[in-house]
């Protein structure tokens, strides 16, 4: 078996290459046994989401709490600069993590990031002490440009969130794993188990998960595959897959054997 190198990020090592969001499961006991069959990484979450359950917020965070899971708070549904740093201030009291996951918003139709302004939103928020996980598109200079405003690690779309169509843009995403060379975690856009495999097989580090999990018909048995997908992508990368050929080649030798004519 290939050896595997440990799964890094800011000199923190963790034990799966899965990352898992914990959001739109039917239920606490579903993203529980979720947790558990997976054995993510890390568990995100939303701090909006915590406040606008009132009092189920707090069981909510004893649940994720009790898993035993690092957290990765986000700041979903920001659309500035200000409402990003007030979020992360705010979560990282409330998950007690300098942990997270940069997001900034756009375009609420498609979700897209703001590219323009996330360099300077990262920025700000590793100063202020955060080891920050920014969500962003395939872009090659945008993520070049988080890498230099101090991010040690980058987490590009597959696709749009929630789309699950896998990576649209493959070309640029293996460009982009050529290109730079921090820890990389595809986020968004992975609807089936094979999409996580395939990036993992590119050489990515790892993978990002929630509504591909949360909203299958069995959430259960879809975290385990897709655990069991990353695991197997991971194993492939390091292997050595094969290279494409453009005509056939057999797989058994035919010089020598009865009936074989050379042209």
């Amino acid at each position: 078996m290939a050896q595997d190198t440990p799964f890094v990020l800011y000199d923190t090592v963790f034990q799966s290459r899965l990352l898992l969001g914990t959001a739109r499961y039917p239920s606490p006991e579903v993203l529980a046994e979720a947790i558990e069959q997976s054995q993510p990484g890390m568990l995100t979450a939303s701090l909006r989401r915590q406040t606008a359950q009132g009092d189920q917020s707090q069981s909510f965070w004893s649940l994720i709490k009790n898993r035993g899971v690092p957290m990765l708070p986000n700041t979903a549904g920001c659309h500035s600069q200000q409402e990003v740093i007030t979020t992360a201030e705010m979560a990282r009291e409330v998950f007690e993590t300098d942990w997270i996951k940069l997001e900034l918003i756009g375009d609420d139709y498609t979700l897209q990031p703001d590219t323009l302004g996330l360099p300077d939103c990262a920025s700000e928020l590793i100063r202020r002490g955060f080891k920050v996980l920014p969500y962003c598109t395939e872009d090659l200079i945008l993520c070049q440009r988080l890498v230099d405003v101090g991010c040690q690690a980058v987490m590009p779309w597959a696709a749009p969130i929630g789309t699950g169509k896998g990576p649209i843009h493959p070309d640029a995403l293996r460009l982009l794993r050529e290109r730079l060379k921090v820890p990389m975690i595809v986020d968004a856009g992975l609807g089936r188990p094979s999409h996580a495999c395939t990036v993992m097989e590119w050489g990515f580090d790892g993978v990002l998960l929630n509504t591909a999990v949360a909203l299958a018909q069995d959430p259960v048995s879809m975290a385990r595959a897709f655990a069991d997908a990353v695991r197997a992508g991971r194993q492939a990368h390091l292997s050595g897959v094969m290279a494409q050929q453009d005509q056939a080649q057999a797989s058994t030798p035919v010089l020598g054997t009865p009936f074989w004519h050379q042209a």
